[in-house]
């Protein structure tokens, strides 16, 4: 029996949704600092070893997960996950930073980067008709999460402590990936679905053919990868850094109370996770190259008007806005990939290019800091990183350009 590939969405989603809890770990920061009597560094370096797995594993098990399919994949993302949650749990209790970073950092982040690549590859290829829209789909989740995640945890931290919240969540989490997880599988070669099918052979429709068809080792050789990865690099470098100041800089930038501006910030999740689904799904009709020029185009204009705007309201809005590019940008990446790779190792050529991520993640925050300590405000830090918008502006015209030159060269 064929399955369901709407189905198959909801599974990536569920594992997404689950893995995307990462993101709620600010939450945990406070509770943890004050019943363990460690330093904010203390704990933030597990969010940051967490990250930093994240994208090594991503990289390194590219090739397994193309190997071996997404079930395996995301059974192994299952297991690693839900034991490096639950492990915190002990930590705690054996009041141990190592364990810590063991359980969430390590074990955790190699859960992360495994579960994050499994089923957005498998998508792309039950999808040939809406690529954008069904990565983002799966990537969406892990946007939403969250906002899932965080009141979740604040209240279990409430109600039955940092350590039982670790080990009921570790369940949870287990749970609903390993059944997610029995439900994922490849299409069979060349998978169409049935309509799709119809308009393609009335000649309604005209398959997008991929630019080329290409493996991970020759992946690597082209400068569209290195395009691709830059371009990445930079969205998340500033959005990274946008995410972690958010809440200070409302209320330095705007004199918001600590309350509205923690406000602001759910909402700027709800923006990120909106983002992944409408840029993702766009990019289907205005092309993948066209929706990248969009999003550092107007980024740049943003990120430099932000310091001079006054205006509450219209400042909100220029930050949800920007939330949804960054959002968008890991949306429409695996889609992306596909067009100018083909679908061949898709998910290993995606693992590499999420390296950007890990890099981008120890950058983003490290140059605000930096910019701030020098200037003593947050405004210079965003002339910086319009700056950086420029420059991958640059990247994705040129990515443009040179499709293009590809695609006369193929049709000659």
């Amino acid at each position: 029996m064929e399955k369901n590939r709407w189905l198959m969405a909801l599974a990536a989603v569920g594992v997404h949704i689950c893995i995307g809890s990462v993101y709620a770990w600010s939450v945990y920061v406070n509770p943890i600092q004050q019943q363990m009597n460690w330093n904010l560094t203390d704990v933030t370096i597990a969010f940051s070893i967490a990250i930093f797995f994240l994208g090594l594993s991503a990289a390194l098990m590219g090739k397994f997960v193309e190997k071996n399919g997404p079930r395996v994949s995301a059974t192994i993302a299952a297991f690693a996950f839900g034991i490096g949650t639950a492990g915190s749990g002990l930590a705690i209790l054996m009041e141990s930073k190592l364990l810590l970073y063991f359980f969430y950092g390590v074990l955790g982040g190699c859960g992360l980067g495994i579960g994050y690549i499994s089923p957005v590859s498998t998508l792309v290829k039950w999808f040939p008709d809406k690529r954008g829209m069904a990565t983002g789909l799966a990537i969406m989740g892990f946007g939403f999460a969250s906002a899932i995640s965080g009141p979740a945890i604040k209240l279990l931290i409430g109600s039955v402590g940092i350590a039982n919240t670790f080990f009921i969540l570790g369940a949870v989490y287990f749970v609903i990936m390993f059944l997610s997880a029995i439900y994922l599988e490849k299409p069979q070669e060349g998978y169409m679905p049935k309509k799709f099918k119809k308009k393609l052979e009335s000649g309604k429709k005209k398959l997008k053919k991929d630019l080329s068809s290409m493996g991970l080792n020759e992946a690597v050789k082209t400068p569209r990868f290195y395009g691709l990865w830059i371009m990445l690099f930079i969205n998340v470098t500033c959005g990274i850094a946008i995410i972690g100041v958010a809440s200070p800089l409302l209320q330095e930038a705007m004199g918001m109370s600590a309350l509205a501006a923690a406000a602001a910030v759910g909402l700027m999740g709800v923006f990120n996770g909106a983002g992944r689904i409408f840029w993702a799904s766009i990019s289907d009709f205005l092309t993948r190259p066209v929706v990248y020029i969009i999003f550092f185009a107007t980024q740049a204009i943003a990120f430099y008007a932000l310091p001079s705007i006054s205006e509450l309201i219209l400042f909100q809005i220029i930050l949800y806005f920007i939330m949804s590019c960054y959002g968008g940008g890991f949306a429409s990446i695996p889609a992306y990939i596909g067009d100018i790779f083909g679908t061949k190792e898709l998910g290993a050529i995606h693992g590499y290019i999420l390296t950007a991520w890990a890099a981008a993640g120890l950058v983003g925050p490290l140059i605000i800091s930096n910019v701030k300590d020098m200037t003593g405000s947050y405004a210079q830090t965003l002339y910086v990183f319009a700056g950086f918008f420029c420059i991958a502006l640059v990247v994705s015209i040129a990515m443009l350009i040179n499709i293009k030159k590809i695609k006369k060269q193929n049709n000659h």
